[in-house]
């Protein structure tokens, strides 16, 4: 069932009867039901969690304007300090890690520790190259020489399936968020982290969970799941419970 969260703008589902002990933020394009297998895996065990939907996905209302992770993270805030009657282990796939990411960084003392999973955390280390045309047509675009309607066509021709399936403020969030990094983040961070990882993710490299590696400080590990895609919370949901139950 449903429930209202925050300011009454962000749904979410709570698995468990008991206070709250753990948070999950799902990806781009994706819901919080991505992560029912885990809560209620969870709660058999008892601990309680919460899902939720975030700004613009599911249930959830759209932000007002567009921004970024750090934008997402002041929106879901309230929501946070009213789940938080003890710290959290906070749970973030994709675009959700990323906004975990900040949360963690910049309100630590509502945490005990941040799980993340196949989040771009880092520029400049994609698979994926915009191509040429692409970005010819967008630099034609920003000098008035391309109007917007042959713009769109450019956008749909070559832009990203998330890209291209979004609009509005939607799209001005996404790439807002893709022209984001997150390594004064990572840095700043002093709660145990724990990188959980598809060896085969495609959308967030190996690479990126290496390198952040590099510029986390303290009690921060990083497991990869052999085999595994982009969607562990739903391909590999058995792997992550374990990671988690070991935070609690």
């Amino acid at each position: 069932m449903l429930r209202a969260y925050g300011d009454g703008n962000l749904f979410g589902e709570q698995f468990g009867e008991n206070s709250p002990r753990v948070l999950f933020l799902h990806g781009w394009r994706r819901q919080l039901a991505d992560f029912e297998h885990v809560g209620q895996r969870l709660a058999n065990g008892g601990t309680t969690s919460v899902a939720l939907d975030l700004p613009g996905f599911g249930a959830s209302v759209a932000p007002k304007e567009a921004g970024g992770a750090r934008h997402y993270a002041q929106l879901l805030l309230p929501a946070v300090q009213g789940l938080a009657s003890e710290p959290l282990v906070l749970v973030g796939h994709s675009f959700g890690g990323r906004v975990a990411t900040v949360l963690a960084a910049q309100h630590p003392e509502l945490f005990r520790g941040l799980v993340l999973t196949g989040v771009p955390l880092l520029r400049g280390q994609s698979n994926k190259k915009t191509p040429l045309r692409f970005r010819s047509a967008r630099w034609l675009h920003r000098r008035g020489w391309l109007s917007e309607a042959r713009m769109e066509k450019a956008r749909q021709r070559f832009g990203s399936s998330d890209y291209r399936s979004s609009s509005g403020v939607m799209r001005g969030v996404l790439v807002a968020s893709a022209n984001e990094d997150y390594e004064v983040e990572l840095r700043q961070l002093h709660i145990p982290v724990r990188l959980v990882w598809g060896e085969l993710d495609a959308e967030a490299p190996l690479l990126q969970a290496q390198r952040a590696m590099t510029m986390l400080g303290g009690d921060a590990t990083l497991t990869v799941l052999e085999g595994a895609s982009h969607f562990v919370p739903t391909e590999n949901a058995d792997d992550l419970v374990r990671v988690i139950e070991q935070l609690l």
